[in-house]
């Protein structure tokens, strides 16, 4: 099946978290998207990796995902070596997306920058035909999408462009909270977490309407990019 859109992410939940509103837009006009988790998120305080695949199942179902596979390259300790740029590869010749969206250039949790260097990398590599790389034992041919970009994540980062997710907001919200190990929930007897407090949410809430307000729309998403914007200035006028 070929996407029109792939977004990765390091951790199941990491999409849906900042740019799942813009997945849904994307799907509402009639887009194929797909999303690739990383690693299983086996290391996080809450959950077990078998909630956590649960949890992204019914996110997924939500938001009316395509495609999403787990790559499993390990939480907390995947490394930038051939083997993971190669299965990175490997999933973008599969799919063909014109779209890649990524992790956050810098954040709190060491495994996004690293999880966007990753899939920077992998990007660049999958359209030379020099390197090899086989799915079901045959051989891919070189592709490389048009355009990556990555979204913003804890850190405060002023984005190249936002998208208007206004419509798309409390579907967002309803898969960030089918994970319902990792977020607020005052009956949850395990331990707290950055993530786990009602604080968090209220967070998230508010760097949605920050991030419209930018725009003049009540929510957004920001994206940076990794090189110029090309824009028709005709649109303008």
């Amino acid at each position: 099946m070929k996407l029109d859109v792939l977004a990765f992410g390091a951790h199941p939940d990491d999409v849906e978290l900042a740019c799942s509103g813009t997945l849904l837009r994307l799907i509402n006009e009639g887009k194929k998207v797909g999303v690739i988790d990383l690693t299983e998120g086996e290391l996080g305080t809450r959950g077990t990796k078998e909630t956590r695949y649960k949890e992204s199942s019914d996110a997924s179902e939500i938001l009316g995902l395509d495609v999403r596979l787990n790559l499993n390259l390990g939480d907390g300790l995947f490394e930038l070596n051939n083997e993971n740029r190669l299965k990175v590869v490997e999933v973008i010749r599969k799919y063909k997306p014109s779209l890649v969206l990524a992790n956050a250039i810098e954040d709190r949790h060491i495994d996004h920058p690293k999880g966007a260097q990753l899939i920077k990398e992998a990007y660049f590599l999958s359209g030379l035909e020099k390197i090899k790389s086989s799915l079901d034992g045959r051989d891919q041919e070189a592709w490389r999408p048009k355009h990556l970009y990555n979204y913003i994540q804890h850190y405060h980062i002023v984005p190249d462009f936002v998208v208007d997710v206004t419509p798309y907001h409390d579907r967002k919200m309803q898969s960030v909270l089918a994970y319902k190990t990792q977020f607020y929930n005052p009956d949850s007897q395990e331990s707290e977490t950055p993530i786990s407090s009602k604080r968090f949410l209220d967070f998230l809430v508010a760097r949605g309407r920050e991030m419209g307000e930018s725009i003049g729309v009540e929510f957004g998403e920001g994206f940076t990019s990794q090189g110029p914007l090309s824009y028709d200035l005709s649109s303008l006028l």
